[in-house]
Parts: C-alpha cells; sequence; structure tokens
C-alpha cells in the first residue's frame, strides 16, 4: 500500500515552493477562472478577474473596471489595459497563504498579497451615462 502511494504522490504535478517565481503558465493554471482580491500593508487594495485567453478586468474597488490582458516577459508577468498603455510588469510568487506579486521583481518596491476571500463580488459599474 505504501508503494501505491508513493506512485500516486509521484504521479502529481510538483507542488510549487513558495520563494519561487512562477511561470505564466504556473500563473494562468493558479488565475484562470477565478476572481482574487489583493491586500496591501493591512488594507485592501484591488481586484481582479481572470478570463481565458490570458484576458484581465481590474478594478481599485471603486467600481471602475479596466479590461486588459497579460503576456510573460523575462520571467514577470505584465498587465496592460485598455486606458493605460504602458506594461505593469510583476513578479508573482505562490505560498501557503496564496500569491505575493512584487512589482518590477524589486524587493524594494510595491508588494502585493492575496487576500482572504472576503464574501463580497466584484462590482463594476457600466459607463457614466449622462442627459
Amino acid at each position: 500500500m505504501r508503494f501505491v502511494m508513493i506512485l500516486l504522490l509521484a504521479a502529481l504535478p510538483a507542488p510549487l515552493l513558495a520563494g519561487e517565481p512562477l511561470s505564466a503558465s504556473e500563473f494562468d493554471r493558479y488565475t484562470q477562472g477565478r476572481t482574487l482580491f489583493y491586500g496591501f500593508g493591512g488594507a485592501m487594495y484591488g481586484v481582479e478577474r481572470y478570463l481565458p485567453g490570458r484576458r484581465v478586468i481590474w478594478s481599485f474597488l471603486d467600481g471602475k473596471c479596466q479590461e486588459g490582458s497579460w503576456y510573460d516577459k523575462a520571467g514577470q508577468i505584465c498587465f496592460v489595459y485598455e486606458n493605460r498603455n504602458d506594461p505593469q510588469c510583476w513578479t508573482f510568487e505562490l505560498g501557503a497563504r496564496g500569491l505575493t506579486a512584487r512589482f518590477g521583481d524589486d524587493p524594494t518596491a510595491t508588494e502585493l498579497y492575496e487576500a482572504e476571500d472576503i464574501g463580497e463580488d466584484m462590482l463594476c459599474h457600466g459607463p457614466d451615462v449622462g442627459v
């Protein structure tokens, strides 16, 4: 029985080790189809919905949502949004508490962390409507 358990465990994908940046395929596998809330410095920072085809929707939790996409560039995950042409590149690591994102792979830069489920949905208001 012990031999069978070892074989079954060996057939599973290797776990991601905390402290190692995720590859694009690992990031896609973890995020696709999910909506993740991110925190910064003990406060809620934003939320992102990960869609098929490396598409995303981001909000700073203000109801204004930006559609975008992501791509791999030299081991970083770079995001481009509809109202911003300059890519925002991050290094993602997966630990016991979820994702950690470091802006530009700089240890002194902004670091976001996946927040626990806060029991809220991502809120996107429609476009401004005037008379």
